[in-house]
């Protein structure tokens, strides 16, 4: 589990390109590669550009043949090939970067972004973190810094995301579903502080203007859900939706990261150490001002989620 699932700056490109719309008009459709295309951000940012009028998804996955979304075509991406990345890379006018949550993050997606055009739109999908405590940090401490400042150093019209904690962690079996809808108990190490839970769609929809629209290059979008909750709170809300009663137990983070090793556990512990500081309970109202409507409340998303949260497997 590596990070968060989980004010504007200027930079490199600001103001260097027009509407891709109004640039591609003659030439033809726009091409935006989205990597990580099944992912929780990836997933549903493919759906809102293919219902953009003009625009040429491809899907970036190391199983190409596994992606199944409706209008996007299927392409080969995996970080642990770069001999891949000229072709998925050929004639696009935007990207959209998962950060990969591996220590040579930073250098790969320097090396992925020299292959594309100087003109072709960034949107980094980064964190919380990204700004903490700055790139000349070492260690997994500066490793979130310097994986934007990539981004900032390419010389392409940029925008860097920062989101809190995804809402889609109580619904992912990798994370907190099960525990959920089996032993009834949420076991996250919070230190009394609150989280601004953030729907994985809604940092979709500001992605998806970030590569499309005019305004967004050179800013750094932090990104909320519309309140912050307590893990008491997040379990009450949980409850209702599981129809059982759901629990917060406040471990300690030594035991959230037990059985991670290495990078992994390193980040992840860094990561939960910052909400116990209460870094990630900022709200914010970027969704609303780039999209023009308000992110989705936890208890707007768990009254879709219920059915996920309802099988118990038993």
């Amino acid at each position: 589990m590596t990070g968060p699932q989980c004010p504007a700056t200027s930079g490199h490109g600001q103001g260097q390109v027009a509407n891709l719309h109004s640039e591609q008009a003659v030439a033809g459709a726009i091409r935006v590669l989205v990597t990580g295309v099944r992912g929780k951000t990836g997933a549903p940012l493919a759906e809102l550009l293919v219902a953009r009028r003009g625009v040429e998804v491809r899907g970036g996955s190391s199983d190409p043949s596994s992606v199944g979304i409706d209008g996007v075509r299927p392409t080969v991406f995996s970080w642990d090939e770069p001999s891949g990345w000229a072709a998925a890379t050929d004639g696009v006018d935007a990207v959209y970067v998962v950060r990969p949550d591996r220590a040579d993050a930073p250098e790969l997606i320097g090396a992925l972004l020299a292959q594309t055009s100087p003109r072709t739109r960034v949107v980094l999908l980064s964190d919380q973190d990204g700004g903490h405590p700055g790139p000349d940090h070492p260690g997994p401490a500066g490793w979130a810094p310097r994986a934007e400042r990539a981004v900032r150093d390419s010389g392409r019209p940029w925008t860097i995301l920062r989101p809190g904690w995804f809402m889609q962690v109580f619904t992912d079996p990798r994370f907190y579903r099960d525990q959920i809808t089996g032993a009834g108990e949420l076991p996250f190490p919070s230190g009394d502080a609150a989280v601004a839970w953030i729907d994985a769609r809604d940092i979709a929809a500001v992605a998806e203007r970030a590569l499309l629209d005019d305004g967004h290059a050179g800013q750094t979008y932090r990104i909320s859900g519309p309140e912050a909750l307590s893990l008491p709170r997040t379990a009450e809300l949980l409850s209702a939706a599981a129809g059982r009663l759901v629990t917060h137990r406040d471990v300690t983070v030594d035991e959230a990261v037990a059985g991670l090793g290495g990078f992994e556990r390193d980040l992840s512990a860094l990561t939960f150490e910052r909400v116990r500081d209460g870094s990630f309970a900022e709200v914010t109202d970027t969704v609303e001002h780039v999209t023009g409507r308000p992110a989705r409340t936890l208890q707007s998303f768990l009254a879709v989620a219920e059915p996920a949260l309802r099988r118990t497997g038993r």
